[in-house]
């Protein structure tokens, strides 16, 4: 009986190797809320002792069974993979958040405050060829400090600066407000430009919002609305 018993096992082995059913050590015990591989194959072994034996299980019936085991220990594996996947995320995100700290990034928006070098800098994206493009800095008050013509452009990216600003103006350590103009045909259009501003925390965020970057003048800003960044 030991003999038949012990075929039975190397017969059910073998099948399982087939559809790539992973062995497991039998010294381990399973959890008791959890149906494991020695688990199925004692349930299996029973129902084939126990089947009639004028009608006995169709092949196909019993690989289909197999086949379902397998596919469930494939999904509790994929489960186990996916959690490294997601731990790894965190990390990335604890990286990305940390290389932030102390850049500018290049963001939508009016205002800017004059950097290190005494300059700001920007960009436009023109949805189309302008005629002419004007560019104009002004304060708190809407008074006009500095505006620069840009002529005609073609579509696309068109980078702008104000150099040397004066010592004046950035004394006062206040920001300034960009305004962008381009003629398409029809007269000036107001534009909204694109400028570096200065990152002054991050967090890691979560899965769905990403890494979530603390930007002056802006508040929050989701870093994968970031444009460019510089340090």
């Amino acid at each position: 009986m030991s003999s038949i018993d012990s075929n039975s096992q190397a017969h059910l082995n073998t099948i399982l190797d087939k559809i790539g059913v992973k062995n497991t050590d039998t010294k381990k015990s399973a959890s008791k809320d959890n149906l494991g591989q020695e688990d199925f194959l004692k349930l299996m072994t029973t129902q084939l002792q126990n089947q009639d034996p004028f009608a006995p299980m169709e092949n196909a019936e019993f690989i289909g069974q197999m086949a379902q085991f397998s596919t469930v220990t494939g999904i509790a594996e994929m489960g186990e993979a996916l959690k490294s996947i997601s731990s790894q995320l965190k990390e990335f995100r604890i990286a990305t958040a940390s290389n932030m700290l102390g850049s500018s990034v290049m963001i939508p928006g009016n205002y800017a405050r004059i950097d290190s070098e005494q300059s700001i800098h920007g960009m436009l994206d023109l949805p189309k060829a302008s005629a002419q493009t004007e560019i104009r800095f002004t304060d708190a008050t809407g008074n006009i400090l500095h505006s620069k013509q840009l002529g005609a452009q073609a579509s696309g990216l068109v980078g702008f600066s104000w150099e040397d600003v004066p010592s004046e103006i950035s004394d006062k350590n206040e920001p300034l407000r960009i305004e962008a103009f381009a003629d398409f045909g029809n007269g000036m259009e107001s534009l909204t430009p694109s400028i570096f501003a200065e990152v002054l925390a991050a967090s890691t965020g979560d899965e769905t919002r990403g890494v979530v970057l603390d930007v002056r003048d802006y508040g929050e800003i989701l870093a994968s609305d970031v444009q460019k960044f510089r340090r």
